[in-house]
Formats: C-alpha cells, structure tokens, sequence
C-alpha cells in the first residue's frame, strides 16, 4: 500500500523539498510513498488569480477566501484520508498521532497562509487543524514537510532497522536516554561503563534511569 499525501498550497515547489533525499526519498522512489502538491491558485476564476482578501470586520494582513480553497479542496479525489490544516492553533502534534496517521492511507494537508483561513471552510470541509509548535511560521508549508517526515520515516520499510522507531524519544512517554560510540575516550570523557559491560539488563535499566532523568529536568509535562 502506497501512503498517499495530497498537499494544498500556493508553493507546490516546496514539496517534496528535504524528503526527496536519503531513506524516505528512496522510499518514494520505491513506491513506498508519494505526494502530490496542488495550486490552490489554480482555482481561482479573475484574471489576477487572486486567492485572498480583506479579513472581515477589519484588521491586518489577508485571509485564503472560501470558496476558492474549497474548490480546491474538492477537487482532491473523495477517499477517507484525514484532511488537515497546518495551523498554530490547532491541536499539538504528537507521536501517537503520527502513529496513527502512518497507518493510514495517507493524509490531505491543507497548508494556510497570510493571517488564516475562513473559518466556513474549516468547518464545512471538516478539516483538522494541527500545530507543530508555539510559535508562527510564515506559512504551513514548513509545517507539513516537519509532519509528513515524522509519518514518512515510520513507514514500513522505510527505516533500515525497525527497532529505531521504537526506542525514541515520546515513543515511551519519556525523552531519549543519552548516546555514545567510539572512541572510548573522548576529550577525557569516557563512554560510561556500564554500556561496554556486556550486561544487557544492566544497560537497559541505565537507559531507562536516565531516560527519566532527563524526563524531569526538561519535560516534566512529560510524565504528568
């Protein structure tokens, strides 16, 4: 099965940007993924092509009018593919979500500019909005390459070792215990000792105490 993403945008030539390389860029030449920009532009119908306007009861910047997002909104083949919006108000982004969406068929990525979308096609079009951070970008474009490499590089196959999906960081609630390769010493730091002891059992009970460590110094959140 083919993950299938269809990604709305006034700057197809973003996509598919940094994911055309290394594993999920061989993943997509093997067929494994796709994505598929789509001009929003392409929909509107004045010669300026003009796709946005004046937000309603005054204010700055511009909004994405209606009826032209919808359109092209509609013009994305009907499957039961989430439909999202990149959006700095939407619900966090987290693993278990990408989960969920890697097991999917794919997604349909709504990416929003200028001062936001009309709220009638969020609502009409059912789209969920998703954030990737408390802070604001100038577009979803960013935001969707950032959500579709966290899909993408669970995919099936796509990994070369199956176990890197799963000892990382939110994959067990806690944050990524430390990491350590030769040399043995390094600017008079040595690896711990216990990671070259040989004692598996004692090596994951290290990754895990430090695992929580780090846990509660940086994200308590974490373990509320």
């Amino acid at each position: 099965m083919t993950f299938r993403a269809t990604i709305l945008t006034l700057y197809p030539e973003m996509f598919p940007g940094h994911l055309a390389t290394s594993l999920a860029g061989k993943a997509a030449v093997r067929g494994e993924w796709s994505v598929e920009p789509v001009q929003i532009r392409d929909f509107a119908e004045d010669k300026h092509r003009t796709v946005d306007d004046t937000p309603a009861g005054g204010g700055a910047g511009m909004v994405l009018k209606p009826d032209i997002l919808a359109k092209a909104i509609d013009s994305v083949a009907a499957d039961n593919r989430p439909r999202l919006l990149m959006s700095p108000r939407g619900k966090p982004l987290t693993q278990a979500r990408v989960r969920e969406l890697a097991a999917g068929d794919g997604v349909v990525i709504v990416c929003g500019r200028f001062e936001g979308v009309d709220q009638r096609v969020i609502d009409g079009r059912e789209l969920e909005e998703i954030s990737i951070g408390d802070y604001i970008l100038s577009g979803g474009e960013p935001a969707a390459l950032i959500l579709l490499d966290a899909v993408v590089r669970i995919l099936p196959g796509v990994m070369g070792n199956v176990l890197s999906g799963t000892h990382e960081s939110f994959e067990t609630g806690m944050l990524e215990h430390p990491h350590y390769t030769r040399p043995q010493v390094f600017e008079g730091q040595e690896i711990p000792a216990v990671l070259t002891s040989g004692n598996h059992a004692a090596i994951e009970k290290w990754r895990q105490q430090q695992a929580l460590k780090l846990t509660k110094e940086r994200r308590p959140d974490l373990l509320d």
